[in-house]
């Protein structure tokens, strides 16, 4: 493919997705090497920045999407309507910040950490995109892990979980030092126990 027409190419695969794009898969899809899809996707948002485009490429999970600029959202919801979501709960954030920091994490992790039932909340960030299953923790019952989607690294503006803000652990209370300490210990002995049994 001629280099010039590689940004016009990676723009139609991202438009035509609708959803983030690995780099690697780009790369492959066009037979390029992965620096040229960077290359390629730094040309692109350069121009979007600098003509003020409506639309704006974000980097995403070792990927990009393309999405539309939030300073022309009021225009575009006149559009479509009023989509926006009913805000999650208290509860609900509180949950998926302690998901979003411990992950991969149990459901009774999280109500261990929260001292209340976390059913719905957990649900409701399913629901919504934001939480997924990801596999099952090695012990007794096999209770199911959850992490964070890309949806979530979208609406909070991450590439990836790694951008999460550092927690200032010093405006943490102990109960929740030692809360996370025993949650710890508790998984290697379910753990340890399973192995255990299983000999």
């Amino acid at each position: 493919m001629n280099k010039d027409k590689i940004p016009y190419a990676i723009e139609g695969i991202l438009f035509a997705a609708g959803e983030p794009v690995k780099s690697a898969k780009l790369a492959a899809v066009l037979e390029i090497e992965i620096e040229a899809v960077e290359e390629a996707v730094s040309l692109l948002k350069y121009d979007y920045d600098t003509n003020e485009r409506g639309l704006m490429i974000i980097d995403i999970d070792d990927g990009y999407q393309i999405c539309s600029r939030p300073e022309y959202y009021n225009y575009i919801q006149i559009i479509l309507g009023d989509q926006r979501r009913q805000a999650l709960s208290n509860a609900a954030m509180e949950a998926l910040a302690i998901i979003a920091y411990k992950q991969p994490i149990t459901r009774g992790q999280i109500e261990y950490i929260r001292g209340v039932n976390s059913d719905s909340a957990v649900n409701r960030l399913s629901e919504r995109g934001l939480i997924e299953e990801c596999g099952r923790l090695d012990a007794p019952g096999r209770p199911v892990l959850y992490r964070t989607t890309q949806g979530f690294l979208r609406c909070f503006g991450l590439s990836t979980p790694k951008d999460l803000p550092e927690l200032d652990m010093s405006k943490l209370s102990p109960e929740y030092e030692q809360i996370s300490l025993d949650m710890e210990e508790n998984t290697e002995i379910e753990g340890q126990e399973e192995l255990a049994a299983e000999e």
